[in-house]
Order: C-alpha cells, then sequence, then structure tokens
C-alpha cells in the first residue's frame, strides 16, 4: 500500500492541466468521496497496526499534495484565461438603455403636480360602477343620451352597471364619503362607445378637479384655470371662457388657452382662430350637492375636467390619437428624454 502512495504522489507531482475543465476532472478523480485517496483511506482500516503509523503519515501527504495540485492548477488556469481573452476588466460596462415613462403617464404627471401645489389630493375610484354614481347623483336627466347604449358600455342591465363615462363618478364618492370642505383631484381612465380614429378613442383618460367650500365663486375657478395654463403652457398663455352646458355644473364653460405654436396669429392647429379648446368646467350645480347630501344654502362649489391625451397632442405636437395605444416604439423612444 506504501508504494502505491508513493507512486500517486509521483503522478500528482507531474500531472499538469490546460483547462480548468482538466483541472476539475483531476480533482474529482483524487479528492471526491468516491476517488483514489477516499479508497485508500478505506483500506487504512485493514493495515495491520504496526505500518499505520508510517502509512497513515503518508495518506496526509498524499491528499494534502493532491489538494495543493488542485489549488495550483485552477489558480494558473484563472490567471492564463483573463490574459487570453484580451479583456481589460478596468473599462466601464455597456450602458443600459434607459426606459420611460409613456407620454400620457408624463402629462398625468405634471397635471397633478400643479394641483398639488394649489392643495388639491388626487382621489381614485372603481372603473365599473353603476347608475347612481354614474348618473343620476351628476343631475343626468332620464332622457340623456349619455344613458343610451350608444354612447356607453354596459355591463348589466336593470340594474345599470357600467364602465364609467367619466371621473366625476368618483367625486359622487368622495361627496358621500369625505368631511367638508372638499379639494380634490381624481385621474382615471374612462370608456365611451365611439368609433376609433384619429381624434377619437373608446378608452381615454382624465383627470377633474373639485372643491367645494364656504363661499366658492366663480372669480375662485377662474383663478385655478389661470394658474393651471400658465403653470402647463408657459406663462404667456391667456385663456377665455365660453358659455357652455353640463348636466353637474351651472353655470358651465369651456376654457380655451392661447395657441403656443402661432401665439394666438391663427395656424393649422387652431384652424386659424388662435385658441385651443382644453377643458370643460363650471360651478357646482345646487341639484347635485342636495342629491349628495350637501347643504347648497351654505356650501358653494367648483369643478372642472379635461381629457390628459388632448392636452398631451397639444403639448407634443401629436396628430394621431391611436398612437397612444399602439405601443409602438418608434413613437414612444421619442419621450425617452423626459422624466
Amino acid at each position: 500500500m506504501l508504494d502505491k502512495i508513493k507512486q500517486l504522489i509521483a503522478e500528482i507531482s507531474g500531472f499538469s492541466a490546460h483547462t480548468l475543465e482538466e483541472a476539475e476532472q483531476f480533482r474529482i478523480k483524487h479528492l471526491s468521496k468516491k476517488g483514489t485517496i477516499a479508497l485508500l483511506f478505506e483500506d487504512f482500516k485493514n493495515v495491520p497496526a504496526e505500518q499505520k503509523k508510517d502509512i497513515g503519515k503518508a495518506l496526509n501527504e498524499l491528499k494534502t499534495a493532491a489538494q495543493t495540485k488542485v489549488n495550483e492548477l485552477k489558480e494558473q488556469l484563472c490567471n492564463t484565461d483573463t490574459g487570453a481573452s484580451g479583456m481589460d476588466l478596468t473599462l466601464p460596462g455597456d450602458p443600459l438603455q434607459m426606459g420611460s415613462r409613456h407620454p400620457l403617464s408624463i402629462v398625468r404627471n405634471e397635471i397633478l403636480s400643479i394641483f398639488d401645489k394649489l392643495g388639491f389630493t388626487v382621489s381614485e375610484g372603481p372603473e365599473i360602477e353603476d347608475d347612481w354614481h354614474n348618473f343620476s347623483a351628476l343631475n343626468f336627466p332620464e332622457e340623456h343620451p349619455a344613458r343610451d347604449m350608444q354612447d356607453t358600455f354596459f355591463i348589466e342591465k336593470h340594474p345599470d352597471i357600467v364602465l364609467h363615462t367619466h371621473t366625476s363618478s368618483v367625486q359622487v364618492r368622495d361627496m358621500e364619503t369625505h368631511e367638508l370642505p372638499i379639494r380634490l383631484v381624481t385621474p382615471g381612465r374612462v370608456f365611451r362607445n365611439e368609433a376609433i380614429s384619429a381624434r377619437a378613442h373608446c378608452i381615454f383618460h382624465q383627470i377633474e378637479a373639485l372643491y367645494i367650500d364656504e363661499n366658492v365663486s366663480f372669480a375662485d375657478l377662474k383663478q385655478t384655470l389661470t394658474y393651471f395654463a400658465k403653470e402647463l403652457f408657459g406663462p404667456d398663455t391667456q385663456i377665455r371662457l365660453r358659455p357652455s352646458y353640463f348636466p353637474f355644473t351651472e353655470p358651465s364653460a369651456e376654457m380655451d388657452v392661447s395657441c403656443s405654436l402661432c401665439h394666438g396669429k391663427g395656424c393649422n392647429v387652431c384652424k386659424g382662430t388662435g385658441w385651443l379648446e382644453i377643458l370643460g368646467c363650471g360651478m357646482v350645480d345646487p341639484n347635485v350637492l342636495e342629491l349628495n347630501g350637501i347643504d347648497k344654502e351654505k356650501y358653494t362649489g367648483f369643478a372642472l375636467g379635461m381629457g390628459i391625451e388632448r392636452i398631451t397632442m397639444l403639448k407634443y405636437g401629436i396628430k394621431d390619437l391611436r398612437l397612444f395605444f399602439e405601443n409602438d416604439l418608434r413613437f414612444l423612444e421619442q419621450f425617452a428624454a423626459v422624466v
């Protein structure tokens, strides 16, 4: 057995490997649980007592020699591989391709940040609504066309369950549960049964704002709108309010901003008028306050709502609404530099 150990020591000392795989095979052959050295330690149990001292010493030398050889081979081969690759490990890594926010998210966050400065808090609600929260509590008459199948996606009839057509339904829930005064902004997706084209879609995004308190006037609404327009479109932006009609506000108005492309002189985007319509607004109708359990003699308020797609199109000069929903990287990568 002693001769076999000496033979293995000589074999290990003279071994050389050219790859890490060969070094690993060498380790498995000699140092694994079923390797040559492990088998010799098993046979050591049967060695006569007078020979155990010499053979035991030789076995330990064999194991140490094998382990040392494996470590030397791995270190040598690792250094050789690194040098042969010609790679400079001190060079910086490849740059990671940065993603970007969707243009609608960029504008949404910008609008919310403006209202945050005015003290509004964000409120969100369900996209599936009942008739009360989507229509009745907002003073929509029974014969209003928005209640028809042509304009609304109905999930159920009798009772009516719909995909909400505006985020005003979230404001109804807030009026039911929040203590007064209320100063909320409600972003979200809305759904309307419209043909998809460059200027219309069955899904779009809205942001609405609601402020209810004592002595709220139309002057407060105008000041809020002026501040919002100047923050979003620039300090030179002018606004104008045109009379309009909404079931849940009285009086109601449409707000236009001066065209930022032609500065009011008239161009193709503003159709020669110098103005661009961006939102609807008005004082909350007293009937809506009463329907939602608010004292209409004591409290007044204003509401406003805008489509995020329209403002994004105006802000970035986008002419086709469908681009927002197609996930075309050629379109989205244009906003990679915008956080």
